[in-house]
């Protein structure tokens, strides 16, 4: 392929953009098993109703470090055979594929916590470069139709891999019940499909698809970042002002936390994420002062505070959509096994026929998720993006919390069409937006940065929602489901304030 500008990319087929998109059913396979079956893990090792947020914030944390980092690092990869993207969907593709292989088989419920920190991190490493992938590929008026395709692999891909061990424990027989403490086998067997579909899948587009060769402003960034970083005393001050608030704030919450008595341990994570990268912040300041201003670091920290405003306004969007739907990955199946089965012991038959449709509930949105996502753009041709943001994700907020009202598990099935549709938008429609809004040398790098509105949100989930359990929802976890669709609404009503600089061009 020549060398082409963001403006005369050419138009792809649909089978090229089918190519570009298809890794994604494959690492949904293993975001699918994790989001379904974690906590059920867990759970069956051992781990209290109130401790499985804390356990889970080892996967928003990696995403957090990992993501950004490999952005950063892609930006600057170009192999005349291999790309600048693909050696990244390579190399977590096979690390992933290990880690699902490992992880059902957690002799402990802290190996399982440590497995998930390191599965994470690896289908992190595909799954970063996947987002730029369509920036860096396709023109401005196919990036929708590109971020739809693969929500379309994603629901696919989660509809098998959430049904794959009610698939082994009723069509195949396979045991689906925990012995001596043990993961089920229906689970692990999932578990051993999904890393193998996982790799071929994300090979698929490594083998078929070619990059474009570096476009000028690629192939001088090194060199320009070889020099100091533009407005220099200017990015100082601002750098360590934000610094400064950042471990203020940490440094308050963990002595705050410390001074109750160490009731809720969680926050130490908020108040520990805050400081460290409060600490980053004035590290880069420090370089700066020493004339350093060309590393890597700085430059990180520096675009951080420099974001374009689409991203800052998608960013309050973010927050609240993912905090709804950590919220429910977390806490659905000890809900749905609670309120609607009325069972709390791991090893009862009503416990594992609940959890195992929770299983096919998740496959189920994401069915929804692949067929909406065909629709997506239609309807963003014909209103705007952030018009068909708001729709989708009022959809979901309103599928959240109506579990509160369903006494019949089937009727489940009309909540998760809710939440399906709210899915499909929130895996497509803000990176559409954000796109256009990037440079495109930096796409990598700002993709991986825009997780932080992804990641944040986990995080803050992950420690306050234990809390919120205990003292503010009597322990009944179907109170979490109905505030992360309240969440989520929020969600919807600020995505109006979002302008898109490529509205215009999908209209055309």
């Amino acid at each position: 392929m020549s060398t082409v500008s963001a403006t005369t990319k050419p138009q792809l087929s649909f089978w090229q953009i089918w190519n570009m998109s298809f890794g994604f059913l494959g690492i949904q396979f293993g975001f699918a098993l994790q989001n379904a079956n974690t906590s059920r893990i867990f759970s069956t090792l051992g781990a209290e109703p109130e401790k499985l947020a804390v356990l889970w914030v080892a996967a928003p944390i990696t995403g957090l470090i990992v993501q950004p980092i490999i952005g950063f690092y892609s930006d600057r990869t170009w192999h005349p055979k291999w790309g600048r993207r693909r050696p990244y969907f390579a190399l977590g593709a096979v690390l992933a594929t290990l880690a699902l292989c490992i992880m059902p088989n957690s002799p402990a419920l802290w190996f399982a916590a440590g497995m998930l920190w390191i599965m994470d991190a690896s289908i992190n490493i595909s799954m970063e470069p996947f987002r730029a992938f369509v920036g860096d590929m396709l023109p401005p008026s196919q990036r929708t139709t590109g971020f739809a395709m693969q929500s379309f692999f994603i629901g696919i891909g989660a509809i098998v891999a959430s049904f794959l061990p009610n698939i082994f424990s009723k069509w195949f027989h396979i045991s689906n019940e925990s012995v001596n403490g043990g993961v089920p086998d229906s689970v692990k067997y999932s578990f051993y499909l999904g890393g193998m579909m996982l790799f071929l899948a994300v090979m698929w587009t490594v083998f078929t698809t070619k990059e474009y060769p570096p476009e000028p402003h690629h192939q001088n960034l090194r060199n320009r970042e070889k020099r100091k970083i533009e407005n220099e005393e200017t990015a100082k001050v601002r750098i360590q002002k934000v610094g400064m608030l950042l471990l203020l704030f940490g440094l308050v919450i963990i002595w705050t936390v410390n001074y109750m008595g160490n009731v809720y341990k969680e926050l130490y994570l908020l108040g520990g994420g805050l400081t460290f990268f409060g600490i980053v912040h004035l590290i880069a300041v420090y370089y700066i002062r020493q004339g350093r201003s060309y590393l890597g670091m700085v430059h990180m920290v520096r675009d951080l505070n420099y974001m374009p405003k689409t991203m800052v306004d998608l960013a309050y969007v973010q927050f609240f959509s993912w905090f709804a739907l950590f919220s429910m990955w977390i806490y659905t199946v000890p809900a749905v096994t609670t309120y609607i089965y009325g069972s709390t012991s791991v090893t009862s038959t009503a416990y594992n026929e609940g959890a195992n449709w929770v299983g096919s509930l998740f496959g189920i949105y994401n069915g929804v998720a692949a067929l909406a996502a065909l629709f997506l753009p239609i309807l963003a041709k014909y209103t705007s993006r952030r018009v068909t943001h708001f729709i989708a994700l009022v959809f979901g907020g309103l599928g959240l919390i109506s579990i509160y009202f369903v006494k019949d598990p089937d009727f489940l099935i009309a909540s998760m069409i809710g939440v399906g549709i709210g899915w499909a938008s929130i895996l497509s429609i803000p990176y559409a937006m954000l796109s256009g809004s990037l440079p495109p040398e930096k796409m990598g790098y700002y993709m991986g940065v825009f997780n932080f509105f992804i990641v944040i949100p986990q995080i803050i989930a992950a420690t306050v929602l234990g809390f919120f359990l205990q003292a503010i929802f009597g322990g009944q976890t179907i109170y979490i489901l109905v505030f992360g669709g309240a969440c989520m609404i929020i969600g919807a009503l600020l995505s109006l304030r979002v302008r898109s600089s490529e509205e215009v061009v999908i209209k055309n």
